[in-house]
């Protein structure tokens, strides 16, 4: 299986000045598709500009391959007019769960199986079909689309890389909900489901997140504890309480995926801002674990760290922190919304080889 076709512009029947390449992102939440001009700032002839859409998560390893499939297919289908699909000229996805490190790579085989399908589903014939790792794509959405530095993902998942050449070649973290993912969303409401259940079986302190936790996951109203702090230690929250606490919370985690936990993760950032010691502290701990992963990568003082993920945007919850933690090491955090726009220029790239 060739995975990168890479023809040169002559050898298309589609003019540069009307093709198009598409660039994909897909992470573990969703997918997303961008479709662009072939030539930065270039205008789309008939005005119809760039199109976007969106699809279910993209892992190459965790999503089955049909899934997978069907999500591609969502996302270039919102992205790409039926008018213009037979100009699609290249297309570049970054995928979670994949890497270039191995033509036969599984992640990569597995992305290039159900993009190819999804392609021709839709009748998009691009002549260059490229398949990145979804660090690679946001590393190369940073501007000025660079080529080396390091790359740090910190959303559902967690992973840094260290990219050469616009090629991941080490990674520290990135080993999935069961292994890794240390700092990640799912690593933070996997805590958040921790820290409640030693609370109610009394090997924990008080939390306010054993209430916010408990309504997510549909605990009954009469067994949850009560909403003043002084509730949780003055013994109003029963021991049969808990144990119901405890009964009804289990399944509701275990009902779901576990990658589902990463939902959690906005209730420890609202009880952290409500001066919750519990909730700050597994923040704390989180952006203790990314510092750690980026050292893995020995930084130089002054590395470019190209950063994506809800974690680090402007409003994440650990921007701040993991921040303080890289200022003594002479890093800063340079942050991207997604790998989409780094794809649109592999693509391009992909297309001018």
């Amino acid at each position: 299986m060739n995975s990168d076709l890479n023809p040169t512009s002559a050898s298309s029947p589609t003019s540069p000045a009307s093709a198009y390449v598409v660039g994909l992102d897909a992470g573990g939440t969703r997918t997303r598709a961008v479709l662009a001009p072939v030539r930065a700032g270039d205008a789309d002839a008939e005005g119809g500009g760039w199109g976007e859409g969106v699809g279910g998560p993209g892992n190459a390893l965790t999503v089955p391959g049909a899934r997978l499939t069907e999500h591609l297919v969502e996302a270039l289908a919102h992205a790409v007019p039926e008018g213009l699909r037979s100009r699609v000229v290249a297309v570049a996805g970054g995928f979670a769960g994949a890497s270039r490190t191995a033509p036969d790579e599984p992640g990569r085989v597995k992305a290039h199986a159900a993009l190819t399908v999804a392609l021709s589903r839709l009748g998009i014939a691009a002549a260059s079909v490229e398949i990145h790792s979804d660090i690679e794509a946001a590393f190369a959405s940073a501007p000025g689309n660079p080529a080396d530095g390091l790359a740090l993902v910190a959303g559902t998942g967690a992973v840094a890389a260290r990219i050469t050449a616009r090629a991941c070649t080490t990674t520290a973290g990135g080993d999935g909900w069961l292994l890794g993912d240390d700092g990640s969303g799912f690593w933070i409401g996997r805590e958040a489901a921790r820290v409640v259940l030693r609370m109610a079986d009394g090997r924990g302190g008080p939390t306010a997140l054993a209430t916010s936790v408990g309504r997510a996951l549909g605990v009954p109203e009469d067994v949850l504890p009560g909403e003043t702090s002084g509730a949780y230690g003055d013994g109003s929250w029963t021991r049969a309480r808990r144990e119901a606490y405890r009964m009804h919370l289990l399944p509701a985690v275990m009902a779901e995926p576990p990658v589902h936990l990463a939902g959690l993760a906005p209730l420890v950032t609202e009880a952290a801002r409500g001066g919750d010691p519990v909730a700050t502290g597994i923040l704390e701990t989180a952006a203790d674990h990314l510092t750690s992963t980026l050292r893995a990568l020995a930084p130089r003082p002054g590395e470019r760290i190209v950063a994506t993920g809800g974690l680090l945007g402007p409003d994440g919850p650990l921007t701040a922190p993991l921040s303080a933690r890289l200022d003594p090491l002479g890093l800063t955090l340079d942050w991207v919304a997604d790998g989409s726009q780094g794809a649109v220029a592999l693509a391009r790239l992909g297309y001018g080889r």
